[in-house]
């Protein structure tokens, strides 16, 4: 297993990746409003200040501010998987309703971000294992299951192949708070849909290991959350580049927070087509050995947005 990992690794040139992966972004943070007076919605749009306008050729003619370009709520990669946009802004973070480690609750400011629209599937991954000339997911071994099953989620991937595709794509796994803000908003609301309880409309939940127990991307709409991200709740559970901490919410930044830069376990969020409605909530909180390889497990990428200028 450590034969095949270093060498996934090596061969896309990643071997700080382990290491890099819960250093500080390289993204300065986004002007954070004051603490006493939060942003009353996060979708509201990012501008830049104003700039001087040139005195007007003729006394008749008007002075237009300069504003600049906002960022497009849906972009299509090079990967071909398309991604949503979730704008700067405070949400809240944790549950005084579910374990301890998903408390104390607390407000967190983030940058804006891109993330894909739904997990990353079998086909894509496929290309990613074809060109690296890695081992494939253990899933693979039908040769048949990239091709037949395309469109669904990749899975019996681990945190290390996970991060390695994120960043062969040039995109990376999100952070613990960029997740959970993408699932829930800013409303706080339970499930990325709302808050009413889990049914086979919006997830899949519930079920026990079997041939057709994943869904394919995109098939539960309903499901999605308020900036239309897809299956964050249910389906698979979701790798994410932060080591766990139980006690991490006890000492979160509050602006662009992460993990612990060293553990034992990464964390994985959303729950799986295995677990129950408690699990699915956007706030829970659970973790792996960033080396296993789980049939319940996938993972989606995300993408810092270019400052315009």
């Amino acid at each position: 297993m450590c034969g095949r990992v270093i060498v996934l690794l090596s061969l896309i040139g990643l071997a700080g990746a382990l290491s890099l992966a819960n250093e500080p972004l390289p993204v300065k943070p986004e002007s954070a409003p004051a603490p006493a007076s939060p942003k009353p919605h996060a979708s509201e749009p990012e501008t830049k200040p104003l700039e001087k306008a040139h005195p007007p050729s003729s006394p008749s003619a008007a002075l237009k501010p300069v504003t600049a370009l906002q960022p497009a709520v849906e972009i299509v990669e090079k990967d071909g998987a398309p991604m949503m946009l979730v704008p700067a802004g405070e949400f809240t973070m944790g549950s005084d309703k579910g374990d301890d480690d998903e408390q104390p609750i607390h407000r967190v400011f983030l940058n804006s971000f891109y993330m894909d629209k739904f997990e990353v599937t079998n086909g894509r991954f496929a290309k990613f294992v074809e060109a690296i000339q890695s081992e494939p997911p253990w899933g693979f071994v039908d040769k048949e299951t990239p091709v037949v099953h395309a469109d669904r989620p990749v899975r019996w991937v681990n945190w290390m192949e996970a991060l390695g595709y994120c960043l062969w794509i040039g995109k990376r796994l999100p952070t613990e708070a960029e997740w959970e803000k993408a699932a829930r908003g800013a409303d706080g609301r339970i499930y990325p849909w709302g808050n009413e309880q889990p049914t086979p409309a919006y997830t899949v939940f519930g079920l026990k290991e079997g041939a057709d127990t994943v869904a394919s991307i995109g098939n539960r709409d309903k499901g999605k959350s308020p900036y239309g991200v897809h299956d964050l709740a249910g389906n698979l559970y979701e790798w994410v580049t932060d080591w766990y901490d139980e006690q991490f919410y006890t000492k979160n930044p509050a602006t662009n927070p992460r993990g612990p830069l060293q553990g034992t376990a990464k964390v994985q969020r959303g729950g799986s087509y295995m677990n129950n409605a408690y699990r699915l909530r956007s706030s829970f909180r659970t973790k792996d050995d960033p080396t296993e390889h789980d049939p319940n497990v996938g993972f989606r990428c995300v993408k810092d947005i270019p400052k315009i200028r």
